[in-house]
């Protein structure tokens, strides 16, 4: 009963990722926030901000979502080409998209406001 008790925590310790081997190393992250402005008028400032695993910051200029005549939707499309893009070229380079976070900021009742999107990447970085 002792044997088969031990057994089934065996079981479970390695069903559930309890169980790490040391020979596999360390996992990296890497951190892309996109910012899209909707102050109207074209006023506001979208960009991308990537923190990559050893600390260091990029910034990539991205469009704003309205012009002055309204929504833009060739930066809009221009935007998600960015977004897609950057996150490809992670993913093609071994890194693993585990976490999206979307958030919307809107203080008070003036119209003006953020999208924010975190994407999360890791990466098993082997000894």
């Amino acid at each position: 009963m002792k044997q088969l008790c031990l057994l089934m925590l065996m079981s479970f310790y390695f069903a559930t990722g309890f169980a790490q081997d040391t020979a596999t190393g360390t996992t990296k992250y890497v951190q892309v926030t996109t910012i899209e402005s909707v102050i109207g008028a074209g006023a506001g400032r979208s960009k991308m901000l990537i923190t990559k695993d050893d600390g260091t910051t990029e910034e990539k200029e991205m469009s704003n979502l309205f012009s002055l005549v309204g929504i833009n939707f060739k930066n809009v499309k221009d935007n998600e080409v960015s977004i897609l893009s950057t996150l490809k070229s992670y993913t093609d380079s071994g890194w693993k998209l585990i976490s999206v976070a979307p958030l919307t900021l809107s203080p008070g009742s003036s119209g003006n406001g953020i999208f924010m999107t975190r994407y999360l990447l890791s990466k098993e970085e082997k000894k």
